[in-house]
């Protein structure tokens, strides 16, 4: 666990720092007196719904197959032999014209469904082929980056240098260097420069080659990788469709600016899970190779950890968020529209809350044999989120949304906890995860009661202080994972060696 805990400390904090500028990039969207409307901030969320599902679809379904199959390659081949990549391009660029296909023949949909109440999306449907394309791209070599145990770089790409670069891209726009239209433009080409980056550090590495050749591991696994790809494909699809299908449908029942409120509180919300996207790219590699040696030991140690880590690391950032969140939008002279969002973003801190306490089950089934189970949890997830989130954003709204999106999750959760409890006997529930519950509703408590004669920035100030450490005390007092005090060890013996280089 120590090279995991030690990637994932690196890659979440290079995520935080991207969340940091992207928390500069919302505000700037969301500033009273900025240039962009809420409908305008809802268009840039839709690029990125409407990317993920056509890299769902494009993908072919090739990008967990690389990471499950590179420790074959890696135990049986030399480098410049690997072959992996070379098959996983020419699927990937299969898949760019399926997304080109795809793309041309829902635009009269798009037309048809978006021109009374989100106009904004059919004048500008065209540059989120470019978008779509450049995430594809990034993705598969992303894939192979994880198999590679060089996660950290991928998700200083995506995380960090993508927002970096839509920083820059709203300033040209605040300073009056670039419109909108031009905007627009240059943000649908940021995936393709991140590719790009990704690429050459591998070229210029000797980490990544494409020999034309069939090697003898190709042969020997070409039906299992195709049988897993096809399935793979199936479920990717499926989950991403129900990730992404209530921003399509609120912008189509309501409109663009509701979907702007919908996802100013869906990026407060995703906060929550850095934690849990560092450490599954982290893991990714670890657990493929765990399940080729069939270390079931291991992957048992590795899911438990990764539940209670996840669990206090949500608890954490949830509580310090929506004890916050109403006085940091006063402060920072957010459009008050925005508030309208405050009661979905607590619905889906729950659901954050839930997907992050139970673990990597997703990455244990999917790096396993049973990697089919996940097809058929995913397509349980989308036959329940799709008539829910229509029937509840008709009735409710982007409240709706949230609420279908968390009985959705929680069921989903439930069906894979509950498929490797009875198949590998794997339950990493204990004392502890109520311990850290209780732990944190004491602390919020707390928190909030102390404070109430407060406001703005003191405020904030004294929550976050209070809060986080309880918090901390708590989890070391209470002995709540291992991870803490083997990570405060660490932590010593680097100052140590900081403050006597020498050793004397």
């Amino acid at each position: 666990m120590g090279n995991i805990r030690k990637q994932t400390i690196l890659s979440s904090l290079l995520v935080y720092i991207g969340f940091g500028i992207g928390a500069v990039n919302i505000w700037l969207y969301s500033l009273q007196s900025g240039p962009f409307s809420p409908e305008q901030f809802g268009l840039t969320r839709i690029f990125f719904d409407y990317a993920q599902n056509m890299l769902a679809f494009g993908a072919l379904g090739v990008i967990p197959v690389i990471y499950k199959f590179y420790p074959y390659y890696k135990d049986n081949l030399p480098e410049e032999k690997m072959d992996l990549m070379t098959w996983g391009m020419i699927s990937s660029l299969g898949g760019l014209l399926l997304i080109l296909a795809l793309g041309w023949y829902f635009e009269g949909y798009f037309t048809r469904l978006y021109t009374a109440k989100s106009a904004l999306v059919v004048e500008h449907y065209g540059w989120m082929m470019p978008f779509a394309m450049g995430m594809l791209l990034f993705s598969v070599l992303e894939g192979f980056n994880w198999a590679l145990g060089k996660s950290v770089l991928s998700n200083f790409l995506k995380e960090t240098l993508l927002r970096i670069i839509t920083f820059l891209l709203i300033v040209a726009l605040y300073l009056g260097w670039i419109n909108f239209q031009q905007f627009i433009h240059l943000f649908s080409l940021q995936f393709l420069i991140i590719f790009l980056v990704l690429l050459v550090y591998l070229i210029r590495e000797k980490k990544i080659h494409f020999p034309l050749s069939i090697s003898r591991v190709t042969r020997k696994y070409w039906k299992k990788m195709l049988g897993m790809q096809a399935l793979t494909f199936g479920g990717t699809c499926v989950a991403s469709i129900a990730a992404t299908i209530d921003v399509f449908i609120i912008a189509g029942f309501q409109n663009l600016q509701a979907v702007g409120i919908f996802v100013f509180a869906q990026y407060a919300a995703n906060l929550i899970q850095v934690p849990q996207r560092s450490i599954q790219a982290v893991s990714a590699g670890v657990l493929s190779r765990a399940w080729k040696d069939k270390n079931l030991k291991e992957i048992n140690r590795i899911y438990q950890r990764s539940c209670i880590n996840l669990l206090l690391l949500a608890l954490f950032i949830f509580g310090n968020i929506w004890l916050n969140v109403s006085d940091a939008i006063q402060v920072l002279h957010i459009k008050n529209e925005y508030a309208q969002g405050l009661s979905v973003l607590f619905v889906l801190g729950m659901v954050r809350i839930i997907d992050a306490g139970t673990g990597l089950n997703a990455l244990v089934i999917n790096t396993s044999t049973f990697w089919k189970f996940d097809f058929y949890s995913g397509v349980i997830l989308l036959a329940f989120r799709l008539p829910l989130t229509y029937v509840l954003i008709r009735e409710y709204g982007i409240l709706g949304s949230a609420i279908a999106e968390l009985i959705a999750y929680s069921v989903y959760n439930f069906i894979r906890f509950e498929f490797l409890r009875r198949k590998f006997k794997m339950q990493p529930f204990d004392k502890f995860t109520l311990y850290s519950i209780l732990l944190a509703m004491v602390a919020y408590g707390i928190s909030f009661f102390i404070t109430l004669p407060l406001q703005g920035w003191p405020a904030i100030l004294v929550r976050i202080v209070l809060f986080s450490g309880m918090m901390i005390i708590g989890i070391f007092w209470g002995k709540l994972t291992p991870d803490a005090h083997q990570l405060w060890e660490v932590a010593k013996k680097r100052w140590e060696g900081f403050r006597n280089p020498t050793g004397e």
